[in-house]
């Protein structure tokens, strides 16, 4: 089965200069960059598009999330609605998301930047559990 996302590629670039390629999927999990894409058109980012806000070390977090949850379904409004609990974070994004503090709280700030709405309620319910005690 061929489709056209398989093989389009994005090119994401930190703020210290790295560049990612990216399938377009997995980019396109961030909503500033699927807004972008759209506005743009696909066909037309021949660019790598900078990412002013988020360094190597945390793009490469962000990537390897994203890759792993691109195929999940879109969160409906009942999720945003109720409150999540410690139990409500998928086993992977737990291990995924321990981490040193600054680091979660870089991928807070990028993940909030590139409006990644799982990967923020993820993070930011998990600093919550680290508060909680």
């Amino acid at each position: 089965m061929e489709g056209s996302d398989s093989k389009d590629l994005i090119i994401l670039r930190s703020s210290d200069g790295f560049e990612h390629k990216v399938d377009v999927k997995v980019a396109k999990m961030s909503a500033t960059i699927k807004t972008m894409l759209e506005d743009l058109g696909v066909g037309e980012v021949n660019e790598a598009v900078p990412l002013q806000n988020v360094n190597n070390a945390i793009l490469e977090l962000i990537v390897k999330w994203a890759e792993y949850h691109k195929d999940d379904p879109p969160p409906t409004d009942d999720e945003d609605i109720r409150e999540k609990t410690a139990a409500d974070i998928n086993p992977w994004d737990q291990e995924f998301l321990k981490v040193d503090q600054g680091t979660l709280f870089e991928i807070i700030l990028a993940a909030n930047y590139l409006d990644i709405k799982g990967l923020l309620d993820a993070a930011c319910k998990t600093v919550a559990n680290m508060i909680k005690g």
